[in-house]
């Protein structure tokens, strides 16, 4: 340590001590006090100095464990005051000393002064003359130095001040505790508020010893999240410091070493306290990572109670700065540009647990692999993502345990805001891989992982259940004639059966699982003529059709791993079923022909498809492309449909109203249903009541069917129409008939055991046979409200008058008297007859007609202002 000022006076006089200056960095007990430099490229020197000439108690110190006899050793009275008197005034002061006297062994005795030179505060003088140090027996009173201790102990005692004061000081003694018997207990008892406490050790950068007060708990602490390099024990003792490690300690120690602050207690690792520690000039932990002094641990910072994302927001500050520890940092996506680091496209294939095929806008497909997971399953869905490259693993060789691995695009997958990896970890269903501590390639989101792997594992979720594993047997009948024939009634008996497409062979060759029968098939579309693939034959290669590729990239884009419906109606010689595909509502096969891809095949003739079928073919032949890129137009003689005529069947059966709609539709639940609606309602709420479904953990897709909490805090069974936003889903009550825009937030899985498979969705859509509603909005509000008033929420009875593309027309009779609702409409003059030609609804029509010319002739609603008609007014939507 440097000099600041040498001896002086004339050669004959006495040696005047040198005047020497530093910085104090600790006090260890009331007379010994710890001086540093100032730090020049390195930590700076050190040294102890004892204040000449006076006496201070000893604080407390711990037995040895090396010796197992030994016991503590309790504060001396009025020890710790006269330390904390000198911790308080001199910590991180600038101090000048001289050297008195210095013992063989290497001690040195001396006087410090606060300030730069030696008319500032005398330290030792302050003690002495607080009642905090006495005197030291024996010494010369002859000397101004010693005149003016015995000055300050004789004022002391006057004063009665520190020891001098009445009583023996055991309120002064006090009572350590250096090992708590419960530190789970302990920290969870404090709820994370901040306790006061004084730094009174630092091990390395991030671990302290640190004084809780005012109980007194000696303690050490990690800081969560982070660790510092560390100073490595030998065989022979000594200790060798990591990079950086005696940088980071004099970091640490010049900020907190005996300064007061507040930690926050967050978990514990043994007897070791896991904490924050805020001092008024900030937070530590992040100034470490943000000076590059620190890395953050996966281990520990979950329970950093500010946010795990500041740390790692601290640390990316340090590596993108490539500050000390991060000296020779390259980022794992360095080479990559922006528009290869981020990307939106489209799920084409999951390939397995972790990895799925995207096609970007380009057309490019490319194979994505989860970041930081290692999964058993992965559930996918065909459509857009957000992809965050996070790192690309290079290509490495098969070794005797491990097999050889390609390179892989490890990235971030999300849809909606939400993580798929996170969601996964989260069910239980992947777990997160452990990095080195030193491998930056991992998840951008790893955090977010590891406390999604905590909540799996406190839970019981999936991989993490105790459960014994279910096992799921799958019965592979794909060109099976024997297993087929067994199957192909019981499928044909079920109608419509839910499926999962789990390949694509060509345009009209799929794979198929279905769930319910847990078996996987051979799928053949009805109804087309496909262009067909290349193939493989003995001794040859068989070119494919034109637009065979189109076709099958088309159905793969489709339908690849997407939930479908399937009608089996047939199937061939070997084995495979020939059937309808509905995909959200639409008939593959018809979606083929449309796109002009397949042709209508003649079987197609005997389907109830087969309109739409050739409706669809014409469409594609007038544009002339693909397969009828070379059509040329037949004349076709036109044929005149003859209507049968039939009688009008009257069947009213009992059903109850649910809503009306805005154009004059409504839905009705069937009553002899009812009971069984309750039944499942009443069920279905227990469920939800026991396993409440997780906020935000649902990620609606359209045509999915959930649960919905309505306005009146239940939870209904619901259809998802629309995903306009994670805020705004639009969905449809599938057993009332209302319709509501809901956040996601509010949205649920629907458990297989209320599915439309155990009880089918109970609203069904009709609209009145006979009258036309009104096109002006206001009189179209004045028949709704009536109906409202009406029928809504009663009971009524239905008869189905005919068919239309809409929905079934139909009469409703109040349940009591009997009467037409759609005939009093139309006696209100508030909707007008829809005339029809069919013999058999001519007696009704001409009860509708007549009650018409009543409504006219009292110029009720719709005719107070007389025939509108005659005018052809077009204003009122009506046309003769």
């Amino acid at each position: 340590m440097a000099s600041s000022a040498q001896s002086g006076g004339s050669s004959g006089g006495p040696a005047v001590p040198t005047v020497q200056r530093g910085i104090i960095k600790m006090v260890l007990s009331g007379c010994a006090i710890i001086v540093r430099g100032q730090p020049r490229g390195g930590p700076p020197p050190e040294r102890q100095i004892n204040l000449s000439n006076i006496r201070a108690g000893n604080l407390a110190r711990r037995a040895a464990a090396t010796q197992p006899d030994a016991k503590d050793t309790p504060d001396e009275p009025w020890a710790f005051p006269a330390r904390e008197f000198l911790r308080k005034k001199l910590i991180g002061k600038e101090v000048c000393f001289t050297i008195e006297n210095k013992t063989p062994q290497g001690r040195e005795y001396g006087m410090i002064y606060l300030g730069k030179d030696t008319n500032g505060e005398n330290i030792a003088e302050s003690l002495v003359a607080e009642g905090l140090a006495t005197r030291r027996e024996g010494m010369r009173a002859n000397n101004p130095e010693q005149n003016r201790l015995s000055e300050c102990e004789e004022q002391a005692k006057a004063a009665k001040k520190g020891m001098w004061s009445e009583g023996n000081g055991s309120h002064t003694i006090r009572d350590l505790k250096y090992t708590i018997e419960n530190p789970r207990h302990f920290v969870d008892s404090h709820h994370q508020k901040p306790v006061n406490a004084i730094i009174e050790h630092v091990r390395d950068g991030s671990v302290v010893r640190a004084l809780l007060l005012p109980d007194y708990y000696l303690v050490t602490v990690m800081l969560s999240g982070i660790k510092c390099p560390t100073f490595r024990r030998e065989a022979d003792g000594s200790e060798t410091p990591e990079p950086f490690a005696a940088e980071a300690k004099f970091f640490t120690e010049s900020r907190l070493l005996q300064r007061d602050v507040q930690i926050i207690l967050e978990s514990c690792h043994n007897q070791n306290i896991l904490g924050t520690i805020l001092h008024p000039n900030g937070n530590i932990t992040e100034l470490l990572l943000k000076e590059g002094f620190a890395r953050c641990v996966d281990w520990s910072i979950a329970v950093y109670t500010r946010g795990a994302e500041k740390l790692r927001a601290a640390e990316r500050f340090a590596k993108e700065r490539r500050l000390r520890i991060w000296r020779d940092y390259v980022a794992p996506t360095a080479n990559l540009d922006q528009k290869d680091k981020q990307f939106v496209a489209k799920v084409m294939q999951v390939l397995n647990a972790d990895a799925i095929v995207v096609k970007l806008n380009s057309g490019d497909y490319k194979t994505i692999h989860l970041s930081s997971i290692r999964p058993p399953r992965l559930e996918g869905e065909n459509t857009q993502v957000n992809v965050t490259v996070d790192y690309i693993r290079p290509a490495s060789p098969a070794t005797e345990t491990v097999p050889a691995f390609s390179e892989r695009t490890c990235a971030t997958v999300t849809i909606g805001g939400i993580n798929i990896a996170e969601a996964l970890v989260s069910k239980g269903l992947a777990t997160v891989i452990r990095y080195r501590q030193d491998d930056d390639q991992r998840s951008s989101h790893y955090d977010e992982l590891l406390a999604a792997e905590a909540r799996a594992i406190k839970n019981g979720k999936g991989l993490h259940s105790k459960k014994e594993v279910p096992i799921h047997r799958v019965a592979d009948i794909s060109g099976d004639t024997q297993k087929a024939k067994q199957f192909l009634p019981f499928l044909q008996r079920a109608g419509r059966s839910e499926a999962v497409v789990e390949y694509v062979f060509s345009g009209s060759r799929l794979k198929l699982y279905l769930p319910k029968e847990t078996c996987l098939i051979t799928f053949l579309l009805a109804g087309i003529e496909c262009p067909r693939g290349a193939r493989n034959l003995p001794g040859l290669v068989q070119e494919g059709e034109p637009f065979s590729e189109e076709a099958t990239l088309f159905t793969k884009e489709l339908v690849l791993q997407r939930e479908v419906e399937v009608e089996v109606e047939s199937m061939d010689k070997a084995g495979n079923f020939i059937g309808w595909l509905h995909i959200d509502g639409a008939n593959l096969s018809v979606l083929l022909v449309e796109h002009a891809l397949s042709k209508v095949h003649f079987t197609a003739e005997r389907s109830s498809y087969y309109k739409s079928l050739l409706s669809a073919e014409e469409a594609a032949k007038q544009k002339k492309e693909k397969v009828w890129a070379h059509y040329e137009e037949q004349p076709v003689e036109e044929v005149m449909p003859v209507l049968e005529e039939k009688e009008r069947s009257a069947s009213y059966k009992p059903v109850f109203v649910t809503e009306i709609t805005d154009d004059l539709h409504f839905y009705v639940q069937d009553v002899e249903t009812g009971t069984q609606l309750e039944k499942l309602m009443e069920n279905m709420r227990n469920d939800i009541a026991s396993h409440p479904p997780v906020e935000g953990s649902y990620a609606p897709r359209r045509g999915e069917f959930c649960i919905a909490k309505f306005v009146d805090g239940e939870w209904y069974r619901a259809r998802v129409e629309k995903v306009e936003s994670p805020a705004k889903i639009h969905v449809f009550y599938i057993d009332y008939g209302n319709r509501e825009v809901l956040p996601s937030t509010r949205l649920g899985t629907l458990s297989p055991a209320f599915s439309t498979r155990v009880l089918p969705a109970q609203a069904t859509e009709y609209a009145f046979a006979f009258i036309q509603v009104p096109q002006d909005d206001d009189a179209r509000t004045d028949a709704v409200d009536s109906v409202v008033r009406d029928i809504q929420n009663t009971q009524c009875l239905l008869n189905v008058e005919h068919l239309s593309a809409g929905c079934p027309h139909v009469t409703l009779q109040f349940a009591d008297s009997k009467g037409d609702v759609g005939l009093g409409l139309v006696k209100e003059g508030l909707v007008m007859v829809e005339v029809r030609k069919e013999k058999q609804f001519q007696k009704v029509i001409t009860e509708y007609l007549n009650a018409q010319e009543s409504a006219k002739s009292a110029r009720l609603n719709l005719w107070r202002y007389g025939d509108f008609r005659a005018d052809d007014a077009d204003e009122f939507g009506y046309s003769r």
